[in-house]
C-alpha cells in the first residue's frame, strides 16, 4: 500500500494562469511560495528560506479560483503528488506538481473587477464549498 497525500499551506507567487483542454476543461495552474526554516551551519542562526511549488486545479474550481485569487492570495491546499516528464529542445526534463483535491482561500480574495473583498462568496456553481463554522 502507499499513500500519496500532500497538506501545504502559502502564498502564491504569481496570478493564476487559466487555460482549457482541447475537450474544454477548465486547467488553472498556480505556484505557491511554502516558507521553511533551517539552521545556517556558519553563523549558527535559524534562516527562513522558500519552497516553491507548482499546483494544477481542474475544472468549475479551477474557475471559480480563477476568479477569486491573485499574486499573493494566502492558500491552504490538500491534493496529491503527480510526477511528468517530457522532452525538450532533445534533452528530457521532469517535475513533481500537486493535484489540487482541496483549496481553502485564506484572506482577501479579489472579486472579478480586481479589488479585494474578505471571505468568500459560497454557490453551487462555483463549486466552492463552506466548512461548518463553530459559531
Amino acid at each position: 500500500m502507499s499513500i500519496n497525500r500532500v497538506v501545504i499551506s502559502g502564498n502564491l507567487t504569481r496570478d493564476p494562469e487559466l487555460r482549457h483542454t482541447q475537450s474544454g476543461t477548465s486547467v488553472l495552474s498556480i505556484s505557491i511560495a511554502v516558507n521553511d526554516r533551517r539552521k545556517n551551519a556558519s553563523t549558527g542562526e535559524w534562516e527562513d528560506y522558500a519552497n516553491f511549488i507548482d499546483c494544477t486545479l481542474f475544472g468549475n474550481r479551477a474557475e471559480a479560483m480563477d476568479r477569486l485569487l491573485q499574486k499573493g492570495s494566502k492558500v491552504t491546499i490538500d491534493g496529491k503528488l503527480r510526477w511528468s516528464q517530457w522532452e525538450r529542445d532533445g534533452q528530457k526534463r521532469s517535475k513533481i506538481e500537486v493535484i489540487v483535491q482541496d483549496i481553502d482561500p485564506c484572506g482577501n480574495l479579489k472579486k472579478s473587477s480586481g479589488e479585494a473583498v474578505e471571505g468568500v462568496v459560497i454557490d453551487e456553481e462555483t463549486g466552492l464549498y463552506e466548512e461548518d463554522i463553530p459559531f
